[in-house]
Formats: C-alpha cells, structure tokens, sequence
C-alpha cells in the first residue's frame, strides 16, 4: 500500500509531447469493438421483439 504513490510517479508522462497525425491503432480497435457491439445488440433486441407467428397446425 506504501508503494502505490511511488509506482504511479514512476509509470507516469515522459514530459516529451509528441504531434497526433492521425488516429492511433487503439482509437481504431476501440471503433471497431464499439460497432461490434452496437450490431450484436440490435441484433438480439431484433430476435427478442420478433412479432412472429404460431407455425401452422395441419
């Protein structure tokens, strides 16, 4: 418990600022999981609310 302080001081910025040019690779995994997700639940919600009819008795 004492040493937490001293592991984030020393897992902390480098002071060396770098220019963004573009998104990097785990802004992109980030999206991608996001859709993922968005898709899987609309697809359940659209199993679940289904309106589907008795199968026909003969």
């Amino acid at each position: 418990m004492i040493a937490l302080p001293l592991l984030a001081v020393q897992s902390g910025h480098s002071g060396i600022v770098h220019p963004r040019t573009g998104p990097e690779l785990s802004d992109i995994v980030l999206f991608v999981f996001a859709a993922m997700g968005v898709f899987l639940v609309r697809r359940a919600l659209r199993k679940r609310f289904a309106k589907t009819k008795p199968p026909a008795e003969d």
